[in-house]
């Protein structure tokens, strides 16, 4: 039995990318389903509406013939009220709800009665590598992350050898070894810069040297749950400052990484430790949406301090959008393939450990318990 899945244009403001790629929507309508995009959903990511016509999608022009009938819709950010308009009750809505600093979208989805997938509660499991949306956009943002230091720094990153002498490479100093960590990493290397990073987990140590670039060892091991880190005490945290004060000083440029799932941005770069920063130097805060590792970043902002360039980005990804979408795409399939029963049906019964974890809302009530109480500490719920 086929199943028809609804692919919206994103409304947010800055976001480039799609839910779907045409690669995918073949896959989709191969298998008998019917799969309709809104039209311009792909234009901003460089997936125009014909690809998406060849690859077997209706191309529909208006939200009633998108949504009418639809019983999944496929999409990133979470949907405004606006964009609800349409979608029946007990439709099925996946894509990144942000649901611990979304509980106004929270109620939304509650209230309109659907059964909500939130992409970032998926468990970190092996079997759920396939659809790990977080680490394919955060792989994005940490390329995007060392191109934006090295347009903003005024030096090159590699060494060259010319008639004029030898330019000296230039220091990256990585903070945060995670998926975005490490792929600023690579990026950094590749562009020939001197890499250095840190990260509070010690097993993260390996990877980093894996890539070629000098760990910074502290005698701490801060190994959270689910792969990520846990807080620092505060004697830790003095221990951490001290060294990482002086690698800070060091470096032409800093890219901070450090996140704690549905809590602020731990704060790294004290102004303190700025203001001892050379002049010229560079920091690319990819924390900045979540309060920012550095404590002078400005959220969408690019600002000077005493001669340190501060960027503060938002949505990286979205500023590329072909291969994010395309990656984010590829995941999401992964995920739409759960909701599947073998004779291409879509399930009732969530009993799977990974639709389990990652439903949000269902039959007007918030089925994530954590998020439920959050909206009833808020008096939402």
């Amino acid at each position: 039995m086929s199943v028809v899945f609804a692919v919206p244009k994103e409304s947010a403001t800055g976001e480039r990318r799609v839910a779907v790629v045409p690669e995918v929507v073949s896959r989709l309508t191969k298998a008998k389903h019917e799969v309709r995009v809104e039209s311009g959903a792909g234009h901003e990511a460089r997936y125009p509406d014909a690809d998406f016509t060849a690859a077997g999608a209706k191309v529909v022009g208006d939200r009633a013939s998108l949504y009418g009938g639809a019983q999944v819709v496929l999409r990133l950010q979470p949907p405004t009220n606006a964009e609800l308009r349409g979608v029946a009750e007990g439709t099925v809505l996946v894509g990144l709800l942000n649901p611990s600093r979304n509980l106004d979208g929270v109620g939304r989805l509650r209230d309109a009665k659907l059964t909500s997938f939130a992409l970032e509660l998926l468990p970190r499991i092996t079997r759920a590598q396939s659809m790990d949306v977080l680490s394919s956009q955060a792989t994005v943002a940490g390329y995007r992350a060392t191109l934006i230091g090295a347009e903003l720094a005024p030096k090159f990153f590699p060494m060259l050898t010319t008639a004029a002498g030898t330019i000296r490479p230039a220091r990256v100093l990585v903070l945060g070894a995670g998926v975005a960590g490490l792929m600023a990493i690579a990026t950094a290397k590749r562009l020939g810069a001197i890499v250095e990073a840190y990260d509070v987990r010690r097993a993260a140590g390996e990877q980093v040297r894996s890539l070629g670039a000098k760990f910074l060892e502290l005698q701490i091991n801060a190994e959270g749950g689910g792969g990520y880190a846990r807080e620092l005490n505060d004697a830790e945290k003095a221990q951490e400052a001290e060294m990482l004060a002086k690698a800070v000083a060091e470096a032409d440029v800093v890219i901070t990484t450090a996140a704690i799932p549905g809590r602020r941005a731990p704060i790294l770069l004290r102004k303190e430790m700025v203001a001892r920063m050379h002049d010229g130097s560079v920091i690319v805060d990819l924390a900045a949406e979540t309060g920012g590792n550095c404590e002078l970043t400005k959220v969408g902002e690019t600002l000077e301090v005493g001669g340190v360039t501060i960027a503060g980005p938002v949505n990286l990804p979205s500023q590329l959008p072909f291969h994010a979408s395309q990656m984010y795409a590829r995941n999401l399939e992964s995920f739409v393939r759960l909701l599947l029963d073998p004779q291409g049906s879509l399930l009732t019964d969530y009993t799977d450990e990974i639709l389990a974890a990652s439903l949000l809302t269902r039959g007007g009530a918030v089925a994530h318990k954590p998020t439920a109480d959050l909206l009833a500490a808020g008096g939402k719920g």
